[in-house]
């Protein structure tokens, strides 16, 4: 299994053993391009995640869709393994 693939399931279990709600993106045509990975819901926040390997680079369009997420009063960023600790101190934060 890939190294992302793996950390998206270890995000996917934390989320779950929170009770947030999360979707899970696609690239298949049918959603918009530069989607993050994870749209996130949980105690009335939304957080937007772009997951990436330890050495994933994010493209020109995800960097300008997490930024709109920003903008918008939502929490968007990239996610790295190395980053979990901190995304769960984060998700405690909100809870």
């Amino acid at each position: 299994m890939a190294e992302e693939k793996r950390f998206e399931n270890q995000v996917k279990r934390y989320l779950d053993s929170i009770g947030a709600w999360y979707l899970k993106t696609i690239s298949n045509g049918y959603q918009r391009a530069g989607t993050p990975d994870l749209l996130i819901c949980h105690n009335g926040k939304f957080i937007a995640v772009e997951l990436k390997a330890k050495k994933g680079r994010a493209t020109p369009l995800q960097e300008r869709t997490l930024k709109q997420i920003r903008q918008s009063g939502g929490l968007a960023f990239l996610l790295y393994p190395d980053d979990f600790d901190w995304f769960k101190k984060l998700m405690e934060e909100i809870i």
